[in-house]
């Protein structure tokens, strides 16, 4: 039986393929516009972009974290660059929108992009008005999950008791720092690239491979 929830005054969301699933594959067109900045940024050819691309990911954070601290790029240049998508692959789920409207308390988005690329998604799949706020890449200083400081950043700016929180993300590792400072959390194991799939960390309290169906589920049992 999973551990209570009726203690949960805060319910802390991820965005990308948290709030909407990893087939809608938004990332991918991210991904691809990544490579493109890269490439005309320091004049390399696309495979040579990926393996920076993904080296920066993985050393960094974030693709962004690595070419800020090793390229001295300006932000703002690239986050408006990359998310500069279409968003008609993200589409409303009314059970979804049901289920987080019906959750007791306060209900934040805490994501390494930037909010006017969340505000975008959000209001594509009609759940601007589930959330409280954005706790985006700006407000974190530019420090990306999972390093810890945005988590407490998070907690102390937006005045959130972490021991009365879930946080809720696909990617697994961004997990840890969460439960490091008290939370509960919720592992979106959607199978994607970016979830980076560990078999029952320690740090995972609850998993679940559709975020609509657990918490219609859970709000069924009533956090017990």
């Amino acid at each position: 039986m999973p551990a209570s929830l009726s203690h949960i005054t805060t319910w802390i969301f991820d965005l990308d393929n948290t709030l909407y699933p990893s087939s809608c594959d938004l990332f991918a067109l991210i991904d691809a516009k990544m490579g493109v900045f890269i490439q005309e940024l320091l004049g390399v050819d696309a495979i040579e972009a990926r393996r920076i691309q993904k080296g920066h990911f993985h050393k960094h954070g974030t693709t962004l974290s690595g070419l800020c601290r090793e390229h001295d790029i300006n932000p703002k240049d690239f986050l408006d660059f990359v998310h500069d998508i279409p968003l008609d692959r993200a589409r409303p789920d009314p059970a979804l929108k049901a289920a987080l409207l019906a959750l007791p308390g306060r209900r934040l988005v805490f994501t390494n992009g930037d909010a006017a690329y969340a505000n975008r998604v959000l209001d594509a799949l009609d759940l601007s008005d589930c959330f409280e706020c954005v706790f985006d890449i700006y407000a974190a200083d530019l420090v990306p999950k999972p390093d810890p400081r945005p988590y407490a950043a998070l907690c102390t700016h937006l005045a959130v008791d972490p021991v009365r929180a879930i946080f809720v993300e696909d990617m697994v590792r961004n997990l840890k720092p969460a439960k490091d400072l008290g939370m509960a959390t919720l592992w979106i194991n959607n199978g994607s690239e970016q979830a980076e799939a560990i078999a029952c960390p320690s740090f995972v309290d609850h998993e679940t491979h559709a975020l609509s169906d657990w918490l219609a589920h859970m709000m069924e049992r009533k956090y017990a």
